[in-house]
């Protein structure tokens, strides 16, 4: 037997090779090409330009096609209600902004004030949500633009091209809608059925964990595609009650997998290929009948209660009233009506802490970046000001590898404007660059953060000089201005600002732990009802979703930031597990199981929120060893293994 070789030392370039976190921040993401936003984009961003060249003012096209850029960067959704709200909600802030910006152009001082005023509201506005987000950052890019450059025409007419522009966008996103209306929502709902399939698939294998957070991530997609906007319709549209008692339907199914997943033993492949089957029926227009589900006799109680899930799912796509199929509202819980949820959030955003700090932190920079170029001469100074928006947009990913891939990003586009700009003529030429210029934008996009300012740096340069003329003398400056807006972003937005360095990471995770000893409190009690049981479920798991995502932008952070990240990692997957945990022995009990006692389920809950105490108090892992006093044959022994699990893990430099 030849004796196992060991691993060559490092070579001499392996010093040179580049840090973890930075290979993770450059690596481009693996995302199909959304073929339509494509073509959206060419036409949108080329169509104005061919009319102002034919009207004989190009200006006016360029600022259309500006505003129509806006409407392609908020061109994400796939339903058709909310790429109403998507795109032409923040058209109406990006107005408001240009309109201010142009109001103070040439007010030197009272301009840098009133800019960083509208920074401050953009930072706070962007922790209300995602349309919110997107409002106010165009709020703030089109003030500083305004402020920045001088407007063509009366102060209305900016605003009103740059509208129509984004407009002309949400137009042709809706021009499918008579003919695919609701066919996006059953999609997303059929995409999490298949998901659950993979689910069952993996139950009992090292690919579970995985499964388990793509279930999560289509579920919260699919929920939030169907709900977000139904404050109008909600109880009256028949199709969309029909979609949330599907995804209500699945929910035991989803339930039962960690059942099945303790068991060890892989589920019979017929249940799965019927989840697949269920789907097919979800994806059809209309209502097609679907024949009883074919299932072998359940092996042990998990499956039991898959068979039962599935056979009910069966029963409600062949029930033609899905008001009476499930109680939707009470399973999930009703949306607010809309002015409700304004009153809330402008609540919550003026009294959280969170939002001054964004709103505070953003402020900062935009006020250094319109102060510096208002003491130096700095040609086109806007562009410094819109860097600095771009990177430190709080809720867009971590400050420090935007500022990175900003600065590569505008780089590689710069090779692209200066090849056009000193080879294309300007005039009608523009029009065919600009249509495919445009078409890069959103097939970039998916690509990561650097793809998308690769694409959108010739765009704005090409835009830039039909309103000034500056030609390939663009180029350069536009580089150094970058380079300044990241080098304002990384010092007073990253390096001097204490939340760069004291993770808040943990005290979002030690909310979530609280939250889980609440839950397991109310799954083995009888005041809490079944359908709050779910919604807390359900809550639970969005919230360990939004924690994932958080935790894999501050892996892209640089030591120390990304090493606590990596640290603190292996308990987010410890708390999914205990969730997990949890919803299985709920399912035991359901199928025959003892009930446990209200002393063991009080120890459970007890070293559930020691531990998030104790995540709020230190910014390291320390192992705290726990006991439990229950019996061994407890339906709660693998939710106290769990618990066990999570208590002993450990900083890397204490274990």
């Amino acid at each position: 037997m030849r004796p196992r070789e060991s691993p060559a030392p490092p070579g001499p370039l392996s010093a040179l090779a580049p840090p973890p976190w930075l290979v993770r921040t450059l690596k481009p993401q693996a995302a199909p090409i959304p073929w339509a936003a494509v073509a959206r984009a060419s036409v949108a961003m080329a169509l104005p330009l061919l009319i102002g060249l034919a009207a004989g003012q190009p200006a006016y096209g360029a600022l259309a096609s500006m505003g129509a850029l806006s409407g392609v960067i908020g061109d994400t959704a796939d339903a058709y209600r909310m790429r109403i709200f998507n795109i032409a909600v923040p058209q109406l802030f990006g107005a408001l902004g240009v309109t201010i910006g142009s109001l103070v152009f040439g007010h030197g001082w009272v301009a840098v004030g009133v800019v960083t005023f509208v920074a401050l509201v953009s930072g706070m506005m962007s922790t209300i949500g995602a349309v919110a987000s997107v409002s106010g950052l165009l709020l703030l890019l089109n003030s500083v633009v305004g402020a920045g450059l001088p407007m063509p025409g009366q102060w209305w007419l900016a605003p009103a091209l740059m509208t129509g522009g984004g407009l002309l966008v949400l137009t042709l996103a809706l021009l499918a809608w008579p003919l695919r209306s609701g066919i996006p929502e059953r999609a997303a709902v059929a995409a999490t059925y298949r998901s659950v399939a993979a689910l069952l698939e993996a139950a009992g294998t090292e690919r579970y964990d995985e499964a388990r957070a793509a279930v999560t991530t289509s579920l919260n997609q699919s929920y939030d595609l169907v709900l977000a906007r139904r404050t109008r319709a909600h109880g009256r549209n028949p199709d969309l009650v029909r979609l949330v008692a599907q995804l209500n339907a699945i929910t035991p199914v989803v339930e039962a997998a960690p059942a099945a997943h303790q068991c060890g033993v892989p589920m019979p492949p017929q249940y799965p290929a019927e989840v697949r089957r269920l789907a097919e029926a979800v994806a059809a227009p209309g209502e097609t009948p679907v024949p009883e589900p074919d299932l072998p006799a359940p092996p042990d109680p998990s499956a039991d209660a898959v068979d039962h899930a599935l056979r009910h799912v069966a029963e409600l796509l062949n029930d033609s009233d899905p008001h009476g199929a499930v109680n939707v509202d009470d399973r999930l819980g009703r949306p607010a009506a809309l002015r409700v949820r304004a009153r809330r959030a402008t609540r919550n955003v003026l009294l959280s802490s969170t939002s001054w700090r964004y709103g505070l932190r953003l402020a900062l920079c935009i006020g250094i970046a319109q102060s510096l170029v208002s003491l130096i001469d700095v040609p086109r100074s806007y562009w410094v000001a819109l860097t600095v928006t771009f990177v430190l947009k709080p809720d867009f990913g971590s400050v420090f590898s935007r500022a990175v891939l900003r600065a590569l990003g505008t780089a590689a586009g710069l090779v692209v404007a200066a090849a056009v700009l000193s080879e294309v003529p300007r005039g009608w030429w523009d029009v065919p660059v600009m249509f495919v210029l445009a078409a890069l934008i959103p097939a970039l996009t998916t690509r990561g953060y650097g793809f998308q300012t690769a694409a959108i740096t010739p765009v704005i340069l090409l835009l830039s000089d039909v309103l000034n003329h500056q030609g390939f003398g663009l180029v350069v400056p536009r580089l150094v201005d970058s380079l300044i807006g990241c080098a304002i972003s990384l010092v007073a937005g990253y390096l001097l600002w204490p939340e760069s360095w004291h993770t808040r990471i943990g005290d979002r995770l030690a909310d979530t732990v609280a939250d889980t000893a609440s839950y397991v409190e109310s799954a083995f009690g009888t005041a809490v009802d079944v359908a709050e049981r779910a919604r807390m479920r359900r809550g639970l798991y969005r919230d360990l979703s939004v924690i994932r995502t958080e935790f894999q932008r501050a892996l892209t952070e640089p030591p120390p930031m990304g090493a606590r990240a990596a640290a603190w990692w292996p308990l987010v997957i410890a708390v999914e597990r205990i969730v997990d945990a949890t919803t299985a022995a709920r399912v035991r009990i359901r199928h025959g199981a003892g009930e446990p006692s209200l002393t063991e389920v009080g120890e459970v809950a007890r070293q559930l929120r020691e531990l998030a105490e104790g995540l709020r108090g230190s910014e390291t892992l320390e192992e705290v060893p726990a006991e439990f006093s229950g019996p061994q044959d407890s339906v709660l022994e693998p939710l106290r293994q769990e618990v066990v699990a999570a208590r002993a893990i450990a900083s890397p430099g204490r274990g």
